[in-house]
């Protein structure tokens, strides 16, 4: 069976094994999910960061694009327009104002993104807790230049954009951190360093701290990588929500693994 159709086979089965959680069971969970997950509540800024989608998804002009990490599924030219990689590599709208949403709720003061992109989800999370620190990484030189005209342009001063390979910023930014409250890994679609990344990040982890990994199903190396991650012994509870899945610390959730719709 090629790749493709294991990804469309484990489609398949979360799709018959998605679940809505229990009030009764997870007070918590019941909160999270209905408060910021399934939540509708709309917010002025997302107005404001879906028009700056809108005007890059209209941004015709082509840019030279460093893949440090798997790269895209869709297009593998290392010079693409501004319109193909906010269509093919940015998550929609959906999943960012998912991001805002548990960054409102959760207000961690510390956090971070590896994979800035053109900084979209940067200002999700940024714009959600206007106190926190919010700190990005991203390999690319070119569509960070633009994240960085997306951040100014919507006034985020709380973003502290870094350049270069995230094999090594990472470390250097983790040694200048008190903690990390949350972690968006969105970087390197490979099972190895999307490892190597968490295991970096969990000395950082306090009990209320929460990670979000992107694309869990992205490939088989994905899969095993989330397979390993929800094992750690660190985790307690985690969310596969097929498109991203979510990690907690907390001693009082259960060791448990859900799968619920999104």
């Amino acid at each position: 069976m090629t790749e493709k159709l294991q990804i469309a086979k484990a489609f398949v089965n979360y799709f018959l094994s998605a679940k809505y959680p229990k009030k009764e069971d997870i007070p918590f969970l019941s909160t999270l999910y209905h408060e910021v997950i399934a939540s509708k509540k709309n917010y002025y800024i997302f107005d404001e960061i879906e028009a700056l989608r809108g005007v890059l998804l209209r941004n015709h002009q082509k840019i030279t694009v460093k893949d440090l990490g798997a790269g895209s599924r869709v297009d593998k030219s290392k010079i693409r327009k501004i319109s193909s990689i906010t269509k093919n590599t940015v998550n929609d709208a959906k999943t960012g104002q998912m991001l805002f949403r548990l960054v409102n709720f959760l207000q961690p003061k510390h956090v971070v993104e590896l994979g800035t992109s053109l900084g979209i989800n940067t200002l999700y999370l940024a714009k959600a807790a206007k106190n926190s620190s919010v700190y990005t990484l991203e390999g690319c030189p070119n569509t960070l230049s633009l994240a960085r005209e997306n951040f100014k342009q919507l006034n985020s001063k709380n973003i502290t954009a870094i350049e270069g390979n995230i094999d090594t910023e990472l470390k250097t930014l983790l040694e200048k951190l008190p903690q990390i409250d949350l972690v968006f890994f969105d970087a390197n679609h490979r099972k190895k360093p999307t490892i190597d990344y968490f295991k970096a990040c969990l000395p950082l982890a306090k009990q209320k701290s929460v990670f979000i990994f992107d694309d869990i199903y992205w490939s088989l190396e994905m899969k095993e990588a989330w397979q390993e991650i929800v094992l750690h012994p660190q985790v307690t509870l985690s969310i596969d929500f097929f498109e991203l899945g979510i990690i907690f610390f907390r001693n009082d959730l259960p060791k448990k693994q859900l799968i619920l719709r999104f």
